[in-house]
């Protein structure tokens, strides 16, 4: 299959190598240094808990035209790189795209790409199970045993949904469909911020989280407040047991947190603050709305945020 991947971070490399490795003709959308890295040395992968490294060729293109054609367009991007996208895509003759990442606006991009597109246009979201960073020479360490998505569409099942299967059959690579993505969506997002904020917060020092008892907690206590809100605006909490898990068990969910942050492959999961500062702010009308009191989250957006804006006019 004729399939572009658009975005060469860590998550749509990796992504990237799965479907090359599936036998499919695979298109990379990079710029600058990391397109020129990608036509001078290939994909290369450090595959961390499998200690190889993988090289794939790839084709590589600067900008998506739109006459250019696939049969599926995978968009790999953070948060807040996604408005900036979305008219390329309306105005592309291809049909089937899938938004992987964060996403706290489902329904407002989908809404976009249907409104402003000449033709037929699948929309579904997903978002990849992986994590890793990018070193300088442009090699990609990543941390996941073996690829696995989440998928779902806003409106029943996937429309292209053979097209996928016919992708990653040939792939070490396994697809996981969910019937309410944007609720699955959510709640991960309830998740990620509260544990970036307090390693924000830390300077990115995942041995300080480690034994910052106060943060641990309070990442805690705020994914908690984050999961009440949801439920109040009528939400599914998804996966439901994960969410019981957090509610119930605080203590082992510390313990746990607390043993991740000591290991050695936390410290390859690379992030971008200003992803999580816009994901926090999506969040904000949500709050207004729901009108709960969430003090642990609302000290961790504070604090978070204040951070990150003194940093970014120091810069």
């Amino acid at each position: 299959m004729r399939i572009l991947v658009f975005g060469a971070g860590v998550l749509g490399s990796y992504l990237a190598h799965s479907l090359v490795r599936g036998d499919n003709d695979v298109t990379v959308l990079a710029r600058g240094k990391r397109a020129e890295q990608l036509e001078r040395d290939g994909l290369v992968i450090r595959h961390y808990f499998q200690r190889k490294t993988t090289v794939d060729k790839v084709k590589v293109i600067r900008a998506l035209q739109p006459d250019d054609t696939y049969d599926l367009i995978f968009v790999v991007m953070k948060y807040n790189d996604f408005p900036t996208v979305l008219s390329i895509l309306a105005e592309n003759e291809s049909s089937n795209i899938v938004l992987v990442g964060n996403n706290a606006d489902a329904h407002g991009m989908q809404r976009f790409l249907l409104e402003n597109s000449q033709g037929t246009k699948n929309v579904a979201f997903g978002f990849q199970l992986s994590g890793g960073i990018r070193e300088a020479s442009g090699r990609m360490i990543c941390i996941r045993g073996g690829g696995q998505m989440v998928l779902g569409s806003l409106n029943g099942e996937i429309p292209f949904k053979a097209q996928l299967e016919r992708a990653f059959k040939q792939a070490k690579y396994k697809l996981t469909y969910e019937a309410d993505m944007d609720a699955w969506l959510k709640s991960h997002i309830v998740l990620i911020v509260a544990m970036n904020a307090i390693l924000y917060l830390n300077n990115g020092d995942v041995k300080k989280v480690a034994k910052n008892k106060k943060h641990l907690k309070q990442a805690i206590s705020a994914m908690v407040e984050g999961f009440a809100m949801l439920e109040k605006l009528g939400y599914a909490l998804i996966p439901a047991g994960q969410a019981k898990m957090i509610r119930k068990y605080r203590y082992a969910v510390y313990l746990g947190l607390k043993l991740y942050h000591r290991l050695p492959f936390a410290k390859l999961v690379d992030g971008s603050y200003a992803e999580i500062v816009a994901l926090l702010d999506s969040f904000d009308p949500l709050k207004r709305q729901a009108m709960l009191p969430m003090p642990n989250w609302d000290e961790l957006e504070q604090q978070s945020v204040a951070k990150f804006k003194r940093e970014r006019s120091s810069l």
